[in-house]
């Protein structure tokens, strides 16, 4: 089984010696240019290359073994959950009888199994870490990288109450448009419904989240206590439904008056501020109008 695909491989080979090479350069003159501050040039050129020498090659160590330490991140949980485990197991069987030690682990295991909502929550983060695993096997086999065939930084999942949400950082040579026509075959990948995608970070492209969807919440029974109010009894034919009012009628409403004021001796004149159906009424005619000359 190939751990490490060739041309992973040979992409980082090229990376450690370009890296051994730059950093041992630029360190050994750093550092020649402070020693022959102090010492003789000739030998601040020795002191540089016995400090350049072994920086560059720690850099090509790291550069080398990146690929492997990337594929340990990637199984980091499995790794760490099973450590604790084995060191739990061998704990409790150096102090523990046999009968005992295996009551423990049925106590351990058959509890959380038997009880729904740990079993559920077991199952929630178990799909995070598979769905982990199954969005590296998307983005190898028919995502397009780039050259060097470096693949997208995977960081976390955790379960949410439709399936499991995963923040991913992307490597030169992809998008978040180049992942949206594509999100079908991710769903088929990931053993989900669905699958969404959108940025993480409003100042950085190449952070993201994918929502994988595996069931609808929003289709379950919900109990109403209304259903307690009707009364059995009643035949379905005469349960009258409550009618909502949608408009206003404006006909049905009495317009309101506003009386005018008028000149002594005269009665005061009352007219309606509007029609009945919200319109300004019309103009009056020419008696009910008081005489501007009268008041000047």
């Amino acid at each position: 089984m190939t751990v490490i695909e060739a041309k992973v491989h040979r992409s980082s080979a090229r990376n450690a010696r370009l890296a051994f090479i730059l950093t041992a350069v630029i360190v050994g003159l750093l550092s020649a240019v402070v020693a022959a501050s102090y010492i003789h040039p000739i030998l601040a050129v020795i002191v540089g290359a016995l400090i350049g020498v072994p920086l560059g090659g720690l850099a090509w160590l790291l550069v080398r073994i990146w690929p492997v330490l990337r594929l340990l991140w990637w199984w980091t949980p499995e790794i760490g959950i099973t450590t604790f485990l084995g060191i739990c197991w061998v704990q409790l069987a150096n102090h523990t009888p046999m009968p005992i030690t295996l009551t423990v682990v049925a106590l351990v295991v058959g509890v959380p199994a038997a009880l729904p909502a740990s079993r559920r929550t077991v199952v929630a983060w178990t799909w995070c870490l598979i769905v982990r695993h199954r969005l590296r096997v998307c983005f190898a086999q028919f995502i397009i990288a780039n050259q060097s065939g470096s693949l997208p930084l995977i960081l976390w999942a955790k379960p949410t109450p439709v399936g499991e949400r995963v923040w991913v950082y992307l490597r030169p040579g992809l998008s978040l448009a180049d992942l949206e026509g594509r999100l079908d075959r991710i769903a088929v990948a990931c053993h989900a419904s669905t699958a969404l995608i959108e940025r993480a970070s409003d100042g950085n492209a190449a952070y993201l989240r994918f929502d994988i969807k595996r069931r609808e919440v929003l289709t379950a029974q919900v109990s109403s206590p209304l259903v307690d109010v009707i009364d059995p009894d009643t035949p379905a034919t005469e349960r009258i439904p409550a009618t909502v009012p949608t408009a206003l009628d404006l006909p049905d409403i009495d317009a309101p008056t506003v009386t005018l004021p008028t000149q002594q001796g005269k009665p005061a004149v009352k007219k309606p501020a509007t029609t009945a159906n919200g319109s300004k009424p019309a103009a009056s005619t020419a008696s009910d109008v008081d005489d501007v000359s009268d008041w000047i």
